[in-house]
């Protein structure tokens, strides 16, 4: 489980293509500092295990359905990623419960300066929008942010100054993906919904 508060930017190192996946490696210094083998980092907001570490590099796994189904697979040597490392029962909720299983990808339509802020735009399938309503939280590459306006092929959001620096997000350009995590007690409410309504 995870809060979606980044705790720092970690830097792709190398792709290897392992012929049944690709092994992701990744520099993340204060994520490795404490990390052992089998711990759970959030990557860009996707749980992944850490299979070796050599000092601040963590490699994890990724499978052909992690590949498919998250923005992983458009990494390349170089670029900079969310990492998180997994809460502990003493960690402060300051984002919201991330579980670090992405729901699916969406699209950045448009990033607009506003002040200091910025907003972004995102194009979002229509099966994730059901569950992303103002004011509510969604997860971007791992971050937990406050929704400011849904559509009906897109949500936005806004990131202070404070932010914007600390994640990548801002780093990122119209046409990118992006991985979205809906929030679970959305999910969970649908769910209940549903059942007591068949």
């Amino acid at each position: 489980m995870f809060t979606g508060l980044i705790e720092e930017i970690g830097k792709v190192e190398a792709l290897i293509d392992t012929g049944n996946g690709v092994d992701l490696k990744v520099r993340g210094p204060l994520s490795a500092s404490d990390a052992e083998l089998g711990d759970s980092i959030a990557v860009a907001g996707v749980c992944l295990t850490i299979s070796e570490q050599d000092g601040d590099v963590m490699t994890f796994g990724l499978a052909p359905e992690t590949l498919r189904r998250t923005s992983l697979g458009a990494l390349e040597e170089g670029h900079g990623v969310n990492l998180e490392r997994a809460c502990l029962p003493t960690t402060r909720l300051g984002g919201h419960y991330v579980q670090g299983h992405v729901d699916g990808m969406g699209t950045i339509r448009e990033m607009r300066p506003d002040g200091d802020a910025l907003w972004v735009t995102i194009e979002a399938p229509a099966e994730l929008l059901i569950y992303i309503v103002e004011k509510a939280y969604v997860a971007i590459d791992g971050t937990s942010l406050t929704v400011t306006e849904v559509t009906e092929d897109s949500f936005s959001v806004m990131l202070i100054r404070h932010t914007q620096p600390l994640i990548t997000l801002p780093t990122k350009n119209p046409g990118d993906p992006v991985n979205l995590e809906v929030d679970i007690m959305a999910k969970f409410a649908e769910k209940i919904i549903r059942e007591r309504m068949s």
